[in-house]
């Protein structure tokens, strides 16, 4: 395991609260496993140890977030969420590809998939406008969280006027 997520997870448990993780269950219809925190003091930790993870190539901190998701713990996929849109300015279109097997892989609450698609994923569609064909293909998929990206990940640019028509678009292929 790489040093900086074994550093990371000591951490979120040091914070870990028994109350707030047995209240985080009530906004979440599906089980969810959490170290039991405020949002804020895991965006805390995300911010303390990018730090370290800043300066390593795309490719490895693609790879600590993976090893991050893996864990299944929310507090984990907050992390990622909060680096993966400091990443932007190095983003690809093929690192859609990386974001789609994050969702279908890794993404089993809103909550986890909202943090994401809003920042990371819209951005990236912002860069690329080509990739939003994407998130259209994902309207269809088997997995309810890949549909659910497909929608949140224009609310960002939305709010800003941007692919107003692509998000009505892909509304309509969530509702057919």
């Amino acid at each position: 395991m790489d040093p900086v997520i074994g550093a990371i997870r000591q951490e979120l448990a040091a914070h870990a609260d028994p109350a707030i993780r047995e209240n985080a269950q009530r906004f979440f219809k599906e089980e969810v496993r959490c170290y039991g925190m405020k949002t804020a003091t895991a965006t805390s930790i995300a911010k303390k140890y990018w730090k370290e993870a800043k300066s390593r190539e795309k490719k490895d901190i693609f790879a600590l977030c993976e090893g991050l998701y893996g864990s299944g713990m929310m507090e984990e996929a907050f992390i990622v969420s909060a680096w993966a849109p400091l990443l932007a300015d190095r983003y690809e279109p093929d690192d859609i590809a990386v974001f789609r097997h994050w969702i279908d892989t890794y993404i089993t609450n809103w909550a986890a998939c909202d943090s994401l698609c809003n920042h990371a994923v819209g951005d990236l569609i912002v860069r690329y406008p080509g990739e939003i064909e994407e998130l259209k293909r994902w309207t269809q998929s088997e997995n309810r969280w890949m549909r659910r990206a497909a929608a949140v990940s224009l609310v960002v640019p939305a709010k800003r006027g941007i692919f107003l028509a692509d998000a009505l678009a892909i509304a309509d292929l969530l509702l057919t």
